[in-house]
């Protein structure tokens, strides 16, 4: 059993989605159609690292957290709040989860499913490009908070 309860498939407002993605309706509404809405408890995982990806994740509500093993050491990626598009390296990329996500309260997710992604793809080849465009903000967000917090560690053992 999925650590959180999968309702049935709805169908997502098609103008905010589209308008998430920055893609027109007639690429939007496919993705829209074919979402899943995903309701989680706190402390639920919704996916592990390394696992097959199902697709694009669009956090509704709640607070969840982005956690990865590298090198032997667990590190915490950051937050995922209400708005956020997750796992999007894995989605445009070899389809394996490069973190494992969890809920840190309630909340819940839209699903994008990767098959439908795909066909909004193809019907609209501006969305890739869009999505590897804000994978690249993201990496460097990260980038820019791991140099900030190792210039800290610096100054505090120079004090």
């Amino acid at each position: 059993m999925p650590p959180y309860q999968e309702s049935s498939k709805i169908t997502a407002a098609a103008h905010p989605l589209a308008e998430l993605l920055e893609c027109p309706a007639e690429a939007g509404n496919p993705l829209s159609g074919s979402s899943e809405y995903l309701k989680c408890d706190a402390g639920a995982v919704v996916f592990h690292q390394h696992d097959v990806c199902k697709g694009l994740y669009v956090i509704v509500s709640g607070d969840f957290v982005r956690k990865a093993e590298r090198l032997n050491t667990r590190l915490t990626l950051g937050m995922a709040r209400a708005g956020d598009l997750v796992e999007l390296a894995a989605a445009l990329g070899d389809g394996r989860h490069t973190f494992t996500l969890s809920a840190l309260t309630s909340g819940s997710l839209l699903l994008l499913p990767i098959e439908a992604l795909q066909r909004s793809f193809n019907s609209y080849p501006p969305l890739r490009m869009h999505l590897l465009e804000e994978l690249a903000r993201e990496v460097s967000r990260a980038y820019f908070a791991c140099s900030i917090t190792r210039v800290n560690q610096r100054s505090r053992r120079k004090a």
